[in-house]
């Protein structure tokens, strides 16, 4: 219960300080990226129940002859690369925060198709809520093998704190300022998660 008051707190008082901010970057994705505006995507929260996560938007639509979405390299602009480096395309998830979907820290939501691939002890880092940022995101980010980012999502999950939390946070704004861990090798974000070991 502390961890949530703490969540509910800091979320609307970020929301409100950077009111501004995210107003003048959702009008700059509406003119440089058009509309919309929001990334809405299913993503797994507490013990796995789907929720809509909302990120701005930080691709192009673009897509080949067929009607499918080209490889991420050819829809990231200089603009998008830029909300996903500084993390400004994260803000929108303080309203998921507030909603109970997410938690300010914890491990990072990722995508549905992954759910089955988890080893058991993978999996346990759905035993509390996804984060905006997380252990695994101060400790390397995207640059961190799968293995390795499973591993310290378990192990906030084991070792989670309300100082540890704090800590994170702190942690995650030098991260953000230096800009460290946003991809992998070779990747503009981070490659696809392919199945799990026992």
């Amino acid at each position: 219960m502390i961890k949530r008051l703490f969540d509910v707190l800091a979320s609307a008082l970020v929301l409100v300080v950077l009111l501004p901010v995210i107003g003048v970057v959702a009008l700059l994705i509406h003119h440089k990226l058009g509309s919309p505006v929001f990334f809405r995507q299913t993503r797994p929260g507490l013990n796995g129940k789907p929720f809509k996560m909302v990120k701005f938007r930080t691709m192009l639509d673009a897509t080949d002859k067929h009607g499918n979405p080209l490889p991420d390299e050819l829809r990231m602009t200089p603009f998008g690369s830029f909300l996903r480096t500084t993390s400004l395309d994260e803000l929108p998830e303080l309203w998921n925060v507030l909603k109970g979907d997410m938690s300010l820290v914890g491990p990072r939501p990722l995508l549905m198709e992954y759910l089955p691939l988890y080893s058991k002890e993978q999996y346990r880092r759905h035993e509390v809520r996804p984060g905006v940022t997380g252990w695994a995101q101060v400790n390397g980010r995207n640059a961190l093998s799968w293995e390795d980012k499973f591993r310290l999502d378990i192990w906030y999950v084991d070792n989670q704190s309300l100082w540890l939390d704090v800590k994170i946070m702190f942690r995650t704004v030098k991260k953000v300022l230096v800009r460290d861990g946003i991809s992998g090798d070779g990747e503009v974000t981070m490659s696809k998660f392919t199945g799990g070991r026992d």
